[in-house]
This record gives C-alpha cells, structure tokens and sequence, in this order.
C-alpha cells in the first residue's frame, strides 16, 4: 500500500507559521514549523470513538504553545470530518480538553 501525503488540515493561519496536518495512513496530527516537523498528536478509531493516546512536542519547541495548536487544530478537524466521539487517553488532551469548555461536546457526541 502507498502512503499518501499527509493532506492539510483546514486551520486559520497562526501567527507562529504553524501548519498542522493529518496523516491518516499512521493515525497521527502533525505540526510542522518553517517545513520542520515539530510536533505530533497520535490516535486510534475504535467503532465511533476516536482515542487521542499521545502527544509531543520537540524538547527545544516546548513553551510556545505549539502543543495547543496542535491539539486545536486536530480536534477541529474531528468535529468537521467526523462525528466520532473523542477520547483523551492522553493527559494534555484531557486537561487541553478540560480547559477549553467549547470543545467538550465532543466527548459526549455520537453516544
């Protein structure tokens, strides 16, 4: 099977030069900064739910908020393209999540 490039995420531009992009092939959101990979968010689906189960950011990148772009970016891809329910198995998208009250329907939708 060919991999496929990864497809841009529909994301409002961020004054960081942010792009966030998902690779459905490997289940995974990823950030890049200036063509550099920076970040990345991993999930798995599971009937209707979808499990947000890692997230990382480059040691050197840590404290710019790259991480919250990142998980924004991801989950406003899984409200727009999905309807499956999210599952922040990963602690930064549960508090991200918890912090962010406009997000949390999607962790009741589809159920």
């Amino acid at each position: 099977m060919t991999k496929s490039t990864p497809t841009p995420v529909t994301t409002p531009p961020t004054t960081s030069g942010a792009v966030v992009r998902h690779d459905e092939n490997d289940s995974r959101y990823i950030l890049t900064l200036t063509g550099e990979t920076v970040g990345l968010a991993d999930y798995w689906v599971s009937g209707q739910n979808m499990h947000f189960t890692h997230t990382e950011v480059d040691p050197s990148r840590r404290n710019q908020g790259l991480a919250g772009i990142l998980i924004e970016q991801a989950l406003n891809d899984a409200r727009t393209r999905t309807d499956l329910t999210v599952v922040p198995d990963c602690p930064y998208v549960a508090h991200w999540i918890d912090q962010h009250a406009e997000y949390q329907d999607l962790l009741t939708r589809g159920r």
